[in-house]
């Protein structure tokens, strides 16, 4: 017969090794942030996902009630705000978001970190210590999302592990918190370039390790019909070498914007043309949908 004082000790071992049984609340406890945010696997948001129309106005809901975003963002990041700002007016209240979050809208703190402006300004470390600091004094933050300007078309393979690993080690210590992570934009070099083998890094390792991704670049490489301009050189304004003589004189976006009016709205993004920035805030509203629950379809 198992002795009382012995089962009390192996109870006092789970309980221990247990994460879900911390009794402290200081960073990283589940305790200091906001509820864990249901998860499905990887979730990856790219070109796939931006029909808003199969989002169901449930799922939109849930996320305005339940996320608190942190974006940590320069210029080409703004995309995501800019275009989420114009899909107010053009779909509804529905899509409303502020800083406080106040009348129901979506809680999302723009660019609120100290220290670092994105993922490789000041520097390609800056942002994860700035990213802790600020949960430490945000403890309602349940999802961070930083984007890059143009840090990936030079970084090599040891930067993007280095920001594997960061974020990992994030994942980690806020394990109440969804971290985002991101490709980076285009930059006219093709399937050949840098820009593109470090974005398949960065997409690899997501597959691989259930992560979630928002895929900029995808997105930049298809048109809302699914036509692909990968493979013809496209930079991050949205234009393509049309007929392989090196020249960029072709534009997915205005193209497609030109040929169906009406089914598009006007914005202004950062570099780059209204239609693209339409499709980042579809695919960041199908995001926010996923993290709070939707399992998608």
């Amino acid at each position: 017969m198992i002795k009382l004082s012995a089962f009390l000790a192996g109870i006092a071992v789970l309980a221990i090794s247990d994460p879900g049984c911390k009794n402290s609340t200081g960073p990283g406890d589940p305790a200091s942030n906001a509820p864990y945010i249901p998860a499905y696997g990887a979730v990856t948001v790219n070109h796939q996902t931006i029909d808003l129309t199969r989002v169901p106005l449930n799922a939109i809901d849930s996320a305005r009630s339940k996320l608190k975003i942190a974006y940590g963002h320069t210029s080409h990041g703004s995309q995501l705000i800019t275009g989420m700002d114009g899909l107010v007016s053009f779909k509804g209240d529905a899509y409303r978001f502020s800083a406080s979050g106040a009348g129901g809208a979506l809680t999302l703190h723009d660019t609120p970190f100290s220290g670092a402006s994105d993922l490789g300004a000041p520097d390609r470390t800056s942002w994860a210590s700035a990213t802790r600091t600020y949960l430490q004094a945000n403890p309602d933050i349940n999802v961070v999302i930083w984007s890059w300007c143009g840090e990936v078309s030079s970084a090599s393979e040891g930067d993007i592990t280095t920001y594997l690993d960061l974020m990992n080690g994030l994942e980690r210590d806020y394990p109440a918190v969804r971290f985002v992570y991101m490709t980076g934009h285009l930059d006219g070099s093709g399937l050949t370039g840098n820009l593109h083998l470090r974005n398949e890094q960065i997409r690899a390792y997501c597959a691989a390790n259930n992560k979630t991704l928002f895929d900029f670049a995808d997105i930049e490489s298809y048109n809302p019909d699914g036509t692909y301009f990968g493979d013809k050189k496209p930079n991050d304004n949205c234009d393509y070498d049309a007929n392989g003589d090196g020249t960029l004189e072709g534009n997915w976006a205005i193209e497609w914007q030109n040929a169906h009016p009406g089914a598009w709205f006007q914005c202004s993004p950062a570099h780059t043309q209204p239609l693209n920035g339409n499709m980042k805030a579809y695919a960041a509203w199908w995001l926010w949908a996923r993290l709070a629950g939707w399992p998608g379809v």
